[in-house]
């Protein structure tokens, strides 16, 4: 049953990305690509039991884009889920994208730098064993 949950959460994740809102799709240019500080936001991206709408992964940043239809309440409940499982919410209003997009993307910046890298985001309980290769060679 889990797995059929996870099999329908990605493949919601897969419509949502063919069908962004156009502040997605807007904030979705600026943030793909590593453009910003060399960080890789993935769009549409499951962390059960949410989709959200933008994720930086190696920091736990995310970032979401609110319309007009949010429920504040329902909102902070996720928000708090995700904190819990070690992310960092953003949230953003279509206006805001709209009409100051640098703003938000200098807030996604200043909040990205005082995020530590987050080992465990490949699997790893502890940092990587040194190399066993000779420096300079």
């Amino acid at each position: 049953m889990f797995t059929q949950s996870r099999q329908n959460m990605r493949a919601r994740a897969k419509e949502l990305r063919q069908a962004p809102t156009p502040m997605e799709e807007k904030l979705w240019q600026r943030l793909r690509a590593s453009q910003i500080e060399g960080l890789k936001f993935r769009f549409q991206h499951t962390i059960e039991p949410c989709i959200v709408d933008f994720c930086c992964p190696n920091i736990g940043l995310v970032v979401e884009v609110d319309g007009d239809t949010h429920d504040a309440d329902k909102d902070r409940d996720r928000d708090t889920g995700l904190g819990q499982l070690g992310y960092t919410v953003l949230r953003f209003t279509n206006s805001e994208v709209a009409t100051n997009i640098d703003g938000v993307l200098e807030t996604i910046v200043a909040r990205a730098r005082s995020l530590p890298v987050r080992q465990w985001n490949r699997g790893l309980t502890h940092p990587p064993a040194p190399s066993l290769g000779r420096e300079g060679e």
